[in-house]
C-alpha cells in the first residue's frame, strides 16, 4: 500500500509541475492556447505524456527510496539522544519512539510540502547498529550527521 501511495503522489507532483509550467507558457503566450497546436498531436500527445508519467510513478518508489546502515557502537538506547540531536540539527524531529524504532519528521512545513508528506525517516535497531529507511536524497544527508556526531564526539 506504501507503494502505490508514494507512486500516486509522485504521479500527482509530476503532472501539476508540468501542466504549471505548460499553463504559465500558455499564459504568456510562448505557447498557444490551443492544445492541437501546442502539441504536435494535440489530445494524444497529452494521453501519451500521461502514460509516460505513469511509468515513471510507477518505477520511483523502487529507486526514490532506500535502507542504509548507520554504524554506531553500543547500546542504541544510549545512542537515541545523540541520534535525536543529530537529526534536529537536519531540521528532523522525532514524531515516534514505539519498541525502539524511531521515526522522525522534518518540522519546515514548505519542505514536508515539496516532498508530499512522504519526509519520514525510520530508524530500526539491529546488530550492527541502526538501520535507516526513508527517501533517498534525504538518507544520505541523515546518515552522514549521525555518523558525523558520533564520530565528533567520541561515542563511536
Amino acid at each position: 500500500m506504501t507503494y502505490l501511495r508514494r507512486a500516486l503522489k509522485y504521479f500527482i507532483q509530476m503532472t501539476l509541475l508540468v501542466a504549471i509550467i505548460i499553463g504559465a507558457l500558455m499564459m504568456t503566450g510562448y505557447v498557444s492556447k490551443d492544445i492541437s497546436v501546442a502539441f504536435q498531436h494535440g489530445w494524444t500527445s497529452i494521453w501519451w505524456i500521461l502514460g509516460i508519467f505513469t511509468v515513471m510513478a510507477l518505477a520511483y518508489p523502487f529507486f526514490g527510496y532506500q535502507k542504509r546502515q548507520i554504524r554506531v557502537n553500543g547500546d542504541p538506547a544510549l545512542a537515541k539522544p545523540g541520534i535525536v540531536e543529530a537529526l534536529k540539527g537536519r531540521g528532523y524531529a522525532l514524531k515516534s519512539d514505539t519498541d525502539g524504532v524511531l521515526k522522525f519528521q522534518l518540522t519546515s512545513p514548505v519542505n514536508r510540502f515539496f516532498r508530499f508528506w512522504e519526509d519520514t525517516i525510520t530508524l530500526t535497531p539491529n546488530l550492527s547498529g541502526w538501520e535507516a529507511e526513508g527517501l533517498s536524497r534525504d538518507l544520505v544527508r541523515v546518515v552522514s550527521s549521525i555518523e558525523y556526531y558520533f564520530r565528533n564526539n567520541g561515542k563511536d
